[in-house]
């Protein structure tokens, strides 16, 4: 098989593996605007306060230790424990629940029957408020996280493509890691929404939330629930992306990469958003690898926007999203 063709066998698989990561953020997405109704700008910032929050408990960390120092001319910074991976990742997806309470006390429930752009707005403010409290809580440095997940170049992937097409595929295996968990989280949310009572309640509270009141779905509860699971998915996207790269606050920004997913996959699809982040992924890299030095190369970074705007000229509903008519 010609070397040009494998290796383009290897960007592909690269890309489909860069793909799971924007679908695991364009998940979040999905679930609170089924919601809702209304796109989460504060997304992004969930998944680096919950990996920021994870570091912290899993390092010991004092929250607000600068805060406290300052005040106080004390000299903070750790308790002088450090917790278990596992344990730290269940108090870290608390955390997140308890956050998801908080804002439906504090936001949520005086936004009922608001239009859209109102609670768009909230969700601008969200993003804003977690950040600073992150940088706060936790500090502003750039942070390792370890879970215990594998990283580095599959030996084994490696080993097995040389020996059957006589060229070693470079995969790493925090990726696979990845796809792996963002196959359960797809398959399990997509059987939550179809086939639950909360998952039809939920689409009932997108639909109208005045008719959902009136047939007693609690709106309070829904919103409680589906930012408790956006916050986990947040988590996990948080999980992999400050292995892959660090803990930093740039991490918020990869909100910016899934908007083109949601595009094409649609908003209101979970299955979507995987389908719409493998297309990114795949595309993006085959576009870099055969277009890239054509043009001198950087295509990664406009790519997938160009491809969502194409997509919302042609079918603004994405490939999975629902078409909406409104009769006037």
């Amino acid at each position: 098989m010609p070397e040009q063709l494998l290796y383009a066998m290897e960007v592909t698989l690269n890309g489909l593996m860069a793909g799971v990561m924007y679908s695991l953020v364009a998940l979040g997405f999905v679930l609170i605007f089924k919601a809702s109704g209304v796109f989460n700008y504060a997304q992004g910032v969930l998944a680096l306060f919950a990996a920021l929050t994870l570091v912290g408990l899993q390092n010991g960390q004092v929250p607000f230790a600068h805060v406290i120092n300052a005040i106080f001319d004390t000299n903070l910074h750790t308790f002088g424990w450090k917790l278990p991976a596992l344990l730290a990742i269940l108090l870290a997806a608390a955390v997140m629940v308890l956050l998801a309470i908080i804002i439906e006390r504090l936001v949520l429930k005086h936004l009922v029957s608001q239009a859209p752009i109102i609670l768009f707005m909230a969700t601008i403010g969200l993003a804003y408020f977690l950040e600073g409290l992150g940088d706060v809580m936790w500090g502003a440095d750039i942070k390792k996280l370890d879970v215990g997940l594998p990283q580095g170049i599959s030996d084994t992937i490696e080993s097995l493509t040389d020996r059957w097409l006589g060229y070693g595929f470079f995969i790493d295996n925090l990726d696979i890691v990845a796809t792996l968990v963002a196959v359960v989280l797809v398959a399990s949310l997509t059987l939550f929404s179809q086939y639950s009572k909360q998952g039809r309640a939920l689409r009932a509270v997108a639909d109208d939330h005045q008719a959902a009141l009136s047939v007693g779905i609690s709106l309070r509860f829904i919103w409680v629930l589906v930012w408790s699971i956006a916050g986990f998915v947040a988590l996990v996207a948080g999980i992999m992306w400050g292995t892959k790269s660090g803990v930093q606050f740039s991490l918020s920004l990869i909100a910016l990469k899934a908007l083109p997913v949601l595009m094409l996959g649609g908003f209101t699809s979970i299955p979507g958003a995987i389908v719409g982040g493998l297309i990114i992924g795949v595309g993006e890299k085959l576009f870099e690898f055969s277009i890239g030095p054509m043009v001198g190369g950087a295509t990664e970074n406009w790519f997938a926007y160009v491809l969502a705007l194409l997509f919302l000229v042609f079918r603004p509903q994405g490939l999975f999203g629902e078409k909406i008519i409104e009769r006037v």
